[in-house]
């Protein structure tokens, strides 16, 4: 049985890769399709694909957010200098000879230099290392979405399984009403029949009249069919993957069957059993929507 998913979740890989703070987000929601958008700081653009497609290729439905931020670490940077550098420096002065006016070179001069004096805070991760981080991450943040939304999955398997169970128990209801006995009908249509007789009907179309009251009346085909729905529902909870097409599918019939129970109700009794059902109905729908 394979896990029954929402299209609903969060997560967030975070990490850190020489000074660089790094975080990837995901978000998604329903959707009739797979729609991932993915949003990188330029430069990142590659990586952000490589993203897009593992989500891609893990996901079958929903909206997808994804997000890279990038940052600097907040403690004190530490400070270096570059000592091959100043001795370069240092040395190439010295070569040159010094015009009329112009004071010699000071350590402070030459530190103040571009690229003498280094801190980490200023310089870069190599890029291999920062990619490789980058990745890793997008596959922690992938797997736990996944999990993040059969989470929410298994408790919408929970409402929607009782929504069925309230559906059939409803449906049971409406097959034990008192007014679907036989004397009730009987009933029903002897009254409808001498209400008709008063119109001055000649036997043969009272009788054709007689016939469509009957079978307006009846709503056995809808209780069948409504039963058979709720079993093929049981099924495909059973089965479990990618169904929440089949199921939105499934509550567009049980809300037909609902519709055509409360309008060829003759009952007080009946009619409120079929609003019930439209209700739950509804619920089912609107749950099934999340589902993948």
């Amino acid at each position: 049985m394979a896990p029954i998913a929402s299209m609903t979740g969060f997560a967030r890989a975070a990490g850190t890769t020489g000074p660089v703070q790094w975080a990837w987000e995901v978000r998604s929601v329903n959707g009739r399709g797979l729609d991932v958008r993915v949003r990188v700081p330029t430069g990142y653009e590659a990586v952000g694909e490589t993203a897009r497609t593992a989500l891609q290729k893990t996901l079958t439905r929903g909206q997808c957010q994804l997000s890279l931020n990038l940052g600097r670490g907040e403690g004190t940077p530490t400070v270096r200098i570059n000592e091959a550098l100043l001795a370069s420096l240092a040395e190439a002065v010295a070569r040159v000879p010094r015009p009329e006016g112009i004071a010699p070179a000071t350590m402070d001069g030459l530190l103040g230099l571009r690229g003498v004096v280094i801190s980490d805070d200023e310089a870069a991760p190599e890029a291999d290392s920062l990619n490789r981080d980058l990745t890793a991450g997008v596959v922690r943040l992938v797997a736990d979405l996944v999990e993040a939304r059969r989470a929410e999955g298994r408790h919408l398997e929970e409402i929607v399984s009782g929504q069925i169970a309230r559906i059939a128990a409803l449906t049971q209801a409406a097959e034990d009403e008192p007014s679907r006995r036989t004397e009730a009908v009987r009933a029903r249509l002897a009254a409808s029949v001498e209400a008709l007789s008063a119109t001055g009907l000649d036997p043969e179309r009272l009788y054709q009249e007689a016939v469509l009251l009957a079978a307006k009346a009846d709503v056995r085909e809808e209780l069948d069919r409504l039963r058979a729905h709720a079993g093929a529902i049981r099924d495909l909870l059973a089965a479990g993957g990618a169904i929440g097409r089949r199921l939105d599918f499934m509550a567009q019939e049980l809300g037909r069957e609902a519709n055509t129970l409360c309008a060829k109700a003759g009952d007080v009794g009946l009619s409120r059993i079929g609003l019930d059902l439209k209700a739950v109905v509804e619920q089912f729908r609107e749950q099934v929507q999340n589902i993948e």
